[in-house]
This record gives C-alpha cells, structure tokens and sequence, in this order.
C-alpha cells in the first residue's frame, strides 16, 4: 500500500512540474504551445464538444456548465492556458435556455427579424447595427461565436431554411452577409458564415448529392461567400451538410482549401455542421475524419470519442500527416486566442433587451415590402376601429424553427401592436379567434408526429355572414393576416406555396362585405418564404409584407399601417406566377418527402430523383436571371416594391475609375411623404463565348430618409473584374471586351435610367475544380 502511494504521488508531482513548464497560450506562442501539445491534445481540440453522449469528452460536460442552450464548444486544454471557445446558435439572435435550474434568473435573447427581411432591407448599415445588437447579446452572455449568418441562395423559394438566408443573388446575399458579419464581430466575438456550401434544399440534407455545374457554383452558390468572406473576414465558415459532385463538402480539399483559402485568402476556422460528415444516403453514416482533416475541415462539431481515436491512429499509422493536423490545431488557436473568454472578458448576463427590441421594431419597417397599395396605407387619421382576421393576427410567428429560432421573452401580436397605436381592435372577432386557437392548438397537441417533423398549421377561420355582417357595421377597416411556418429539417411543400381554399374564402369573404360598405381589406403577409400571389393579390386594398420580423412583429406591423413608419423594403427575389414556371421545380422534393434527417441509414434513397440527389440542369437561370432573360411573366419582380412616397430617378452617368465604374444617379423624393428608396444597378454585358443573362444586378444602394421635394445623388461602384462570367473550359473569370450597360432602377423590370461604357476585356484564370462527375442537361439560351 505504501509503495502504491509513493506512486501515485510521484506521478502527480510529475504531472504538475509538466503543467508548470509547459508553456501558457498567449496571442504571440501559439507554434510554441502547438509544439508542446501532444497528439492525443492536438486530436482533442480537432474534435468538439455538445449534444449529450456525443462529445469527445462523453458527457455534456464543459459547454453545458459555460452557457447552457449553447450548441457547443472547443475542447478546454487547462495544461496548456487553452479554454473552451463556447459556439451557439443564431442567426436571427443568440440561442440559448432562457431558464436554468435552480436558478431565478432569466437568459432570454431578442428575436431579430429573419434573414429574409433583413435582406429585404437592401441597407448594409441597417443590417450592421442590427448584427452589433446580436454580437453585444452574444458577449454579454458569454458566448464566443455565433453560427450564423446563413447565406445560402434561395434556388427554390420552398426550401425549409429559405427564411435564414437572403436572396436568390449573390450580390445582395454577399453584401447582406458582409454587413451582418461586421456587426456582429464588431463586438468582439466571431461568426461562421454558413452552409458552405450548396445547401438549398433540408429533405435528405445529410446525403443529398448537390451536381451542379462549375459556372453555377462559382458565379452563383460560391460568388456570395466570396463576397462577404473577402470583405468581413468572418472567423469561421460552417461545411455544409450535403454532398457536392459526389463529395460532401467537409470532405473536399479543392472547396475548403483551393477555393476558400488559396483563392480568396481566407485565413479562420472550418468546422462542420453538426454531425456534418455522416452521410446516411451513400454510405451509410460512416465518417471519415483523415478526409476532413485533409480537406481543411479543421473542427468537427459535435465530435465523438471514436474521432478522436481515428484521427490518433491515423496519425500513428501514417494515414493523416502529422503536419495537416498541426495546421488544423494552429488555425483553431488563432481563433481562440480572439475569443472573449480566452482575454478573460467578464460579462453580464445582462444585455439591454429593451435597446435592442427598439432596434428589432423600427428595422422590421425597412425590411417591410407594401406590395400592394390602392390609397388604403397608410391608415387615414379617421380609422379608429379595426377588425383582425387571420390566426397570425392573434398568434404571431416571429421567425422559423430549428437552430434559427431565437428563444425570447415574448412575441407582441397584431392585437397588442395595434392597441398600442392607439386602435380598436374588434373584441367579439378576437374572442372567436381566441376560442378557435385554443381548441386548434389542442388538436395539434394531440396529433402523432415525429419529434422532427415541423408543427403542422391550424386551419384557417372563415366567418359566416351574420359575423362578417356585424363586423362591418362596427369597423373601419379590415386587417388579414396570413402565416406560414418552416424551419430546419424538412422543406415545404407545393401545396405550401398556393393559399388554402380557407384563406381564399377569407380573403374573398371579407373583401366583398367591407367593399360593399365601401370599406377597405389590409392582406399582411407573415410568413418566412415565398407563396403564390398573382391568383388574388388584386382583391383586397393592400397587401403588406412583414414577413416574419421578430418579437416586436405586432408593433412593427402596426407601427407601418399607421403610418408612424414607413415601408422602404425590396424583394430579395422573384415571385412567379405559378409554381411550375420556377425553372429548378423539375428538380427538387416538391412533395414534402418525410424522411427522418437524423436517421443513420438512408441508403435506399441513393436513386431516387431530388432525394439522394438534385440536379442543378437550371445553371445560371436562377431567379431574376431565369425570369428576365427569357420574357416570363411573374407576379412580382426582384427587386419590387412600394412606398407612401414617390421617387424620380435622374442624371444617370457611368464613369472608368480604373479597376472599378462609378455609376451615379439623383433620387429625388416626388411624393408628399418622407421616404427612402433603394437603388438597384443592373448591368447587361456584351455577347461572348459563353451564354450570359439579360441582366444581372451588379451594385445597390439605399438613400436616407427624404423628404419631399429633397434629393440626394447616389454613387456605387463596381469592380471591373465583378463584370465578367465564368468559362469552363477556360477555367476562368473573362470580362469580354466590348459596351456594357449599366442599367438603374427600383427593381429588374422598372428600369428608371441607363449608361453605356466601353471596357477592355480581362481574363482570371482559376483552378479547375468541382467537376461533375455526371452530364448534367444544362439550360441555356441558346
């Protein structure tokens, strides 16, 4: 026994001589702290921690204790001066438990308005401060980085996570991105800009087999990270899920690396998606660490014991060269050395909630698009006593479900936002609705589903005529309010994207009886994507768009119908006439495929179409591009929307600055209101070797508020290397010689004034990478 103490205390003297000479991580040791980390400390900080059974430490140990509700961390090396870097979820705010045992303390976080909206907004310095206000509630309650944004392009308006991305272009998706990623690193904590890449559809997300051309990744689903990455520098990029050309994406040097870092510099972290890596579709959930570690994947989240075993033994057995890990650990500390928990930040818990709900409110008014209007917005000053329609009028949804969601203190109702501008709302209909949530909602609670499968929707309440007859009698106005709900997991549906024939009928049924009295219907819209108009956009008065705009949604609503603030917002993409006329309808799950995305073996999906793989065969024809180029009607243009205002758009000029065109152009508010406009720049190029679109939208810019009569000159500019398209066969970016017009206007198909201008033709050769391994039936013009 004494023998067996001497022992162990021999062995814990050794231990702390080894902690005391082992050197401490500051900003200036890392290759010597690399230098002095073992392999089985440098395997441990490759592999992360969250999720409970999951971790590289088995237990939810050391994030849970940090911030709980956070989606996970880096692994804590105490001997070496290295803490856990806490990674948690947004992007529409901070996601964490709002209450924790024992404890009477709350942790709520503001719900900001989705993606769609904010990029809906065209204001880079809108989006800014509202990422400062994410990034201060992110380092007030301890977190290091924020997983988000997400800037996926909306190939589909039915994909399930369209309302955490931005657009259908690259442009205003990188510029969005760009601008949010400022905001929230201003704070001093970091971002991981996400799903990198290829991510547009949620059904078979973990094995689905994106095959796509090499001039449609680099011009469309690459060009908006490229963009944000090369002007915020955000700390780290999220692999996606999903495959890329037969390849998942965590997987692929020529992606991670080639392209992210040799190509356009970027120096942070690459950590997977959650679970990133284990593909169910075609092999069966195995992983392969070694190729994520090669590829430059330098961070798995949420890592398994058994990965960091693999990656030891690789090492050892001379499958993973030990120098590839060191520069995936290296990259890792440099992060770490950043975070607010390594520089020993001590925060509040404590973020001013209030400030940054104002912040929520009067910013959901700017990424707010009137549609519609025939003189009914805003609301006349003799409107007092308004009737609410709609199960979103009393029970508003603030934002989509899954890691987007935000878990908030409240979400304010139309009902509350419309009391609080001092109307009347109708106490009869609210009490009909309440009755009819209540019992609806039990319904939904007592129907069978999978844990992952969203919350289906209530269906809607369709007043009889006696009530409809009443309301009339008793009120101003009529306000509408539509939903729809998607999230993480599952896209929607093409029934999901046409009204219900309840909606129709409340739409139609409500219309008729207050125009009878000659009295006006409001439709608003909170929904998160796209859904089908042109069938009765023209019924009711106005149709106003929200979408789905946080917490504050009922005052923000309220706030725009009053007229206390005005809509400035745009469409960040097309709204087709119809379904079928969407040129990527032909492939993608339209019909609500439900497969478990957690489920280990999807294997017996490998052949079926838009499941275990999509065929990107629309190339370049996404959206506007699609739409413009080949005369297709659509609902509403990109770019599209109104104002309380007017605005005359004069003195277009298009000047050579070099390596850039300056193009300018006087705005000038014509109207009686104050308003703000966006400015929208297309440029339609000269032919060359390869197809190109009628246009393409090239640069952007929203004024201040105007008053009338006022102007103000607006100035973009543009990189000449942002005018040229890609040549496969060249494997490279060719600006063709030749006139280029740039075209301004307040959406692609109002074109306000043009500018022509020569420009000498330029060639970027790049690597020839992401090859299709199958003959895709690519749409052209031609």
């Amino acid at each position: 026994m004494k023998k067996i103490l001497t022992l162990c205390a021999s062995i814990a003297c050794s231990t702390a001589v080894m902690a005391q000479s082992a050197p401490q991580l500051t900003e200036n040791n890392i290759d010597e702290v690399l230098k002095a980390m073992t392999l089985q400390e440098k395997a441990l900080l490759v592999v992360g921690t969250g999720m409970q059974g999951l971790t590289s430490t088995g237990n939810l140990g050391s994030y849970a204790r940090l911030v709980p509700g956070a989606a996970g961390t880096t692994a804590a090396i105490p001997r070496l001066g290295i803490p856990s870097a806490v990674l948690s979820d947004g992007p529409a705010g901070l996601r964490i438990d709002p209450t924790r045992p024992f404890d009477s303390h709350t942790y709520y976080c503001t719900h900001f308005p989705i993606g769609t909206c904010l990029a809906s907004s065209w204001d880079v310095n809108l989006v800014q401060q509202v990422g400062s206000a994410i990034g201060n509630e992110v380092l007030e309650y301890g977190a290091d980085v924020l997983l988000a944004p997400g800037v996926c392009l909306h190939r589909n308006p039915l994909c399930g996570r369209n309302f955490e991305y931005y657009s259908e272009d690259p442009v205003l998706s990188g510029n969005i991105a760009a601008a949010y990623i400022m905001g929230v690193q201003s704070q001093g904590v970091g971002t991981s800009i996400k799903h990198y890449a290829f991510n547009s559809q949620e059904t078979a997300r973990l094995g689905n087999d994106a095959r796509v051309g090499q001039r449609a990744a680099r011009e469309l689903y690459l060009k908006n990270f490229e963009i944000a990455i090369k002007k915020s520098d955000p700390w780290t990029v999220m692999s996606s899920y999903n495959l890329i050309n037969g390849t998942m994406t965590s997987e692929r040097k020529d992606l991670l690396t080639t392209i992210l870092r040799d190509e356009w510099g970027f120096k942070g972290i690459v950590m997977t998606d959650w679970l990133g890596g284990t593909d169910p579709v075609w092999r069966n959930s195995q992983t392969d660490r070694v190729a994520n570690m090669n590829a430059g994947n330098d961070l798995i989240e949420p890592g398994a014991p058994v990965d960091c075993k693999t990656i030891e033994d690789a090492v050892k057995s001379g499958k993973l060269d030990e120098k590839v890990l060191d520069s995936n650990v290296r990259r890792i500390l440099q992060m770490i050395v950043k975070t607010p928990r390594f520089k020993g930040y001590k925060y509040s818990n404590a973020p001013d909630l209030k400030a940054h709900a104002q912040v929520t409110r009067n910013s959901a008014a700017e990424g707010t698009v009137l549609l519609e209007n025939k003189g009914v917005l805003p609301f006349a000053s003799n409107v007092k006593n308004v009737a609410l329609y709609g199960i979103a009028s009393y029970d508003a949804i603030a934002g989509g479900t899954g890691s987007g969601n935000v878990n908030r203190a409240y979400t304010v109702s139309l009902v509350e936002g419309m009391r609080n501008n001092n109307y009347v709302v109708d106490y009869d209909i609210l009490s009909s609705y309440q009755q009819y949530i209540k019992k609806a909602k039990e319904e939904i609670a007592n129907t069978k589903r999978e844990w992952w499968q969203n919350v289906p929707m209530a269906t809607e309440m369709v007043p009889d005529a006696a009530a409809l007859a009443k309301a009339v009698a008793a009120n101003d106005v009529a306000v509408i309010t539509l939903e729809r709900l998607s999230g993480e997991g599952s896209d929607r549906t093409a029934k999901d994207f046409n009204l219900t024939k309840e909606e129709l009928q409340l739409i139609n049924d409500v219309t008729a009886a207050f125009h009878k009295a000659g009295k006006k219907t409001v439709v608003v819209l909170n929904i998160g994507g796209v859904i089908e108009s042109a069938s009765w956009k023209n019924i009711p008065d106005a149709v106003l768009l929200p979408w789905q705009c946080g917490q504050e949604f009922g005052n923000s609503v309220a706030d725009i119908l009053s007229g206390r603030l005005s809509p400035s917002g745009k469409l960040p993409m097309t709204w087709p006439v119809s379904f079928d006329e969407i040129p990527s309808s032909k492939n993608f799950p339209t019909e609500g495929v439900e497969i478990n995305f957690m489920d280990r073996n999807l294997t017996k999906y490998q052949t079926v179409k838009n499941v275990g793989y999509t065929n990107y065969e629309e190339g370049i024809y996404v959206g506007y591009r699609y739409f413009d180029t080949f005369g297709k009607n659509v609902s509403y243009p990109f770019g599209y929307g109104l104002s309380y205002t007017t605005f005359g758009y004069s003195d277009v000029t298009a000047t050579d600055n070099g390596s850039c065109v300056k193009v300018s152009v006087k705005v000038t508010n014509t109207g009686k209101r104050a308003g703000k406009e966006v400015v929208e720049v297309y440029v339609t190029a000269p032919k060359g070797k390869v197809d190109k679109p009628e246009q393409e939208l090239k640069a952007f810019a929203k004024t201040r508020s105007l008053n009338p009569g006022e102007s103000q000159v607006m100035t973009m500019e543009i990189e000449k290397r942002d005018l040229a398209s890609f040549n496969e066969k060249a494997s490279a970016w060719i600006v063709d010689a030749g006139s280029y017009l740039f075209k301004v206007g307040a959406s692609s198909r109002d074109i306000k004034g043009t500018a022509s201008l020569k420009v000498k033709g330029m060639t970027e050769k790049v690597h020839n990478v992401l090859q299709p391994k199958v003959k895709l039936n690519i749409l052209t013009k031609k």
